[in-house]
């Protein structure tokens, strides 16, 4: 029987107050309660602050190059369907830096849950703005304020019909350990965009920023998560009142059950048949 103890890593090296340590918090108890033991987990992270979560849970872990999570995720599942594979990054990892990545593992729905910690900045390389960082948001590099648009993961995901889309808030770990727990469970690729406060490098969206403005999709009870056009709305509701909760759900094939030769079971399971690959290589003569 899993515990919490048996996820225990090595010490954690983000700044005090960091909200890395609460989403760690709400992924361990997810990992129990659903329990999930150790060596049938697999965490892939890139670079970053969130990157480093994996060395703090005793489990399989990958930490691969920046923005490319997802590919060595996906390649893993393939490989292995057995496995619960978890990638947790940050927003530039995420959505800078791996934002093709992001959009082409959505269209194929690998069966993979995707955390991102999403603290409006680049937390590791200290404050240059990141793709989600609001308008005006100045930092060392943006001296004069953010100029661009910030990207809205949630709204993207829906529009490119990702099958489980859900956005958590870092503080509200009892919630988010639930939003974590319906995407694990979830049947495909599934999106769980954490907002989380940066002490030291975003002065603007803090804890108390966001606890004057966060709440529960529930609290809207015609709201229906199953509704892209509903969803679309509510994903661009920002600013005065921040939504959190399952945004949009629709279950359909994943890319693992589209696999003909996926059909016989995990591929490591699977015999090497050398006459196939002779076959291939005479062609080639």
């Amino acid at each position: 029987m899993a515990t919490m103890e048996d996820f225990h890593g090595v010490k954690e090296v983000w700044c005090p107050g960091c909200g890395n340590f609460s989403i760690l918090t709400s992924l361990k108890k997810a990992l129990v309660e659903l329990q999930i033991p150790p060596e049938k987990l697999l965490l892939v992270s890139g670079i970053g602050q969130a990157s480093k979560l994996p060395h703090s849970l005793q489990c399989n872990f990958f930490n691969g190059l920046h923005g490319r999570a997802l590919p060595a995720a996906m390649a893993a599942k393939v490989v292995n369907s057995e496995l619960t594979v978890i990638v947790t990054h940050g927003d530039g990892d995420c959505y800078g830096e791996g934002g093709n990545h992001f959009i082409h593992t959505i269209r194929r729905n690998v069966d993979i849950t995707c955390i991102v910690h999403d603290n409006k900045v680049y937390g590791l390389t200290k404050g240059q703005a990141s793709p989600t960082s609001d308008m005006g948001f100045k930092t060392k590099v943006q001296t004069h304020g953010v100029i661009l648009n910030p990207l809205n993961p949630i709204a993207l995901a829906i529009s490119l019909d990702c099958s489980f889309v859900a956005r958590g808030y870092a503080a509200d770990t009892d919630y988010l350990t639930e939003l974590i727990k319906k995407a694990m469970t979830h049947k495909g690729f599934s999106l769980v965009d954490i907002l989380q406060p940066c002490p030291s490098f975003n002065k603007v969206n803090t804890y108390q920023w966001y606890q004057e403005r966060v709440y529960h999709l529930e609290e809207d009870r015609e709201f229906n998560p199953n509704d892209q056009i509903k969803a679309l709305q509510k994903a661009g509701e920002w600013g005065q009142r921040i939504p959190v909760g399952v945004f949009y759900r629709n279950d359909r094939p994943t890319f693992e059950e589209q696999i003909p030769a996926l059909r016989d079971g995990p591929l490591w399971k699977q015999d090497i048949r050398k006459n196939l690959v002779q076959e291939v290589i005479k062609e080639f003569y």
